[in-house]
């Protein structure tokens, strides 16, 4: 497996440096030349750009007002869509039994993990329901309360979900599902050591899981990660030291969607599995979790661990690498190297949220240069966002 550094994050020379300019409206003129960097609160996890140039970011801390917004300049950004649905009336917790659990609200943003825009410029919100943060600013990760994780469609549409949620992919495709309206691949990155993939049938609403625990999906055990050459362990306040406990992190569907691309957020090993394999429901197929077992391919190392992966239409896998402080790119159709989310008109946009600096690695200690980046770079070759897996795709032929 061939890979290339394709952007060096301390030499991004092609980024304009933000003004503090009050003229600047992001909301719906993103501009679809030049390069642009935006300055952000450094909590901030996505981003996600419309075909409009709206641009969107969410929060995963609750020290923050909201979890979810919109960003409205170069140097702000406002609640989306609105501080009342991003402010559950009964708090962040709910506590049974004297243990604290993440809010059971249906009907509220609770803790927003990760955006998605699919090819017909919907905006797709994943709340996990578990703050990292409580109220007093100690560091928490209570277990998710049956309501509270969602995926919401502009918060119009939801469909209940479980445990740590980290990330996600579509395909849109009327044929990938028998009920016509496509799948959502959910990833379960579960610091419980049940990682996996839930899959979602977004017509019926139906949820299964499969790769639960396979070992491809796990963290590695006692990984020291290293940031800027500096070894970095997890140092949350009133805990001894330790290490990262998150598993699967990075995945990308191929062009077609007929292949999952993933690997644990502490792993140096890219893997792949053919999605029909995560696409059967346990329900109806007795043995199709032993096919998903039996059938993932490890593609070997690929130099370092990968933190989230984004594609475009010309089949290259992004993924971005921060012990490297580049972004590599995995071409699935030529296995070579090619001349973080893909969005419209050809740009690729990354945030720099610091994860090394953030208070649970530093003992309760802010070590972040505020505000935080958001980065964009034109994709090599003439790339754009992939649109094949939206609905009016071509048909699916590995079903």
């Amino acid at each position: 497996m061939k890979l290339l550094a394709f952007v060096a994050l301390t030499s991004l020379t092609s980024l304009t440096t933000a003004q503090n300019s009050p003229n600047t409206t992001l909301n719906d003129t993103w501009t679809t030349e030049g390069p642009r960097n935006v300055r952000i609160d450094t909590g901030t996890y996505g981003p996600e750009v419309e075909d409009t140039g709206r641009a969107f970011a969410c929060y995963t801390l609750s020290t923050y007002a909201y979890t979810l917004g919109e960003i409205v300049n170069e140097t702000a950004e406002a609640t989306y869509p609105s501080l009342e649905l991003n402010n559950p009336p009964r708090g962040l917790y709910n506590v049974m039994n004297s243990i604290q659990f993440g809010s059971n609200d249906s009907n509220h943003f609770i803790s927003v993990q990760a955006l998605f825009i699919t090819p017909d410029d919907t905006l797709w919100v994943l709340d996990t329901s578990r703050p990292t943060i409580n109220e007093s600013q100690a560091p928490s990760m209570p277990y998710a309360a049956p309501g509270g994780p969602k995926l919401n469609i502009h918060t119009s549409s939801k469909c209940p979900l479980p445990r740590l949620l980290h990330d996600l992919r579509f395909d849109m495709r009327a044929n990938v599902t028998e009920s016509g309206s496509g799948i959502a691949n959910i990833v379960d990155s579960s610091n419980e050591r049940r990682t996996g993939f839930i899959m979602i049938d977004l017509s019926t609403g139906e949820s299964w899981r499969q790769l639960l625990q396979h070992p491809s999906t796990l963290r590695t055990y006692a990984v020291v990660l290293s940031y800027q050459g500096i070894p970095n362990y997890f140092r949350q306040k009133g805990s001894p030291l330790g290490f990262q406990q998150e598993g699967l992190d990075g995945v990308e569907l191929s062009l077609y969607g007929d292949i999952m691309y993933y690997s644990p957020l502490t792993s140096d090993y890219l893997y792949l599995i053919e999605t029909s394999y995560l696409r059967s429901n346990p329900s109806n197929d007795t043995l199709s979790a032993k096919r998903a077992f039996d059938n993932v391919k490890n593609l070997g190392q690929r130099g370092g661990n990968a933190d989230g992966f984004s594609g475009d239409n010309l089949g290259n896998i992004y993924m971005r690498m921060p012990k490297n402080n580049a972004i590599y790119i995995y071409n699935s159709t030529t296995l070579q190297a090619t001349p973080a989310n893909v969005g419209f008109y050809g740009y690729i946009y990354f945030n720099i949220n610091q994860l090394p600096y953030q208070l649970n690695w530093n003992n309760g200690i802010d070590g972040r240069q505020h505000p935080g980046l958001i980065l964009r770079s034109i994709l090599p070759g003439g790339a754009n966002k992939n649109m094949i897996l939206g609905r009016g795709g071509p048909s699916n032929t590995t079903s």
